[in-house]
């Protein structure tokens, strides 16, 4: 019997960027980063603006990376986040 390939979807969403990742048993099909153009205002992040962004941008990203890597949300079988962001 042939064992079903291990399809992980990784998140990262600290600071200024978020981003998703698509592995299929070890090799990356899509990695995309969202970038926030909105603290270039401030000369530096505000914490307040980045959370309302990562919202705004976290399905975005998340759906290019599925539609980057070919597959469909069903065939995800795990999700990784951060656990240790200091």
């Amino acid at each position: 019997m042939q064992q079903s390939p291990t399809i992980i979807l990784g998140i990262e969403s600290s600071c200024d960027d978020t981003s998703a990742a698509i592995i299929k048993d070890g090799k990356i099909l899509a990695n995309i980063i969202g970038n926030q153009e909105v603290h270039k205002a401030y000369g530096g992040v505000v914490p307040e603006l980045a959370s309302r962004a990562h919202q705004q941008n976290i399905i975005p990203v998340v759906d290019k990376a599925i539609k980057q890597a070919g597959i469909k949300k069903k065939k995800l079988q795990q999700l990784h986040l951060p656990t240790d962001l200091d």
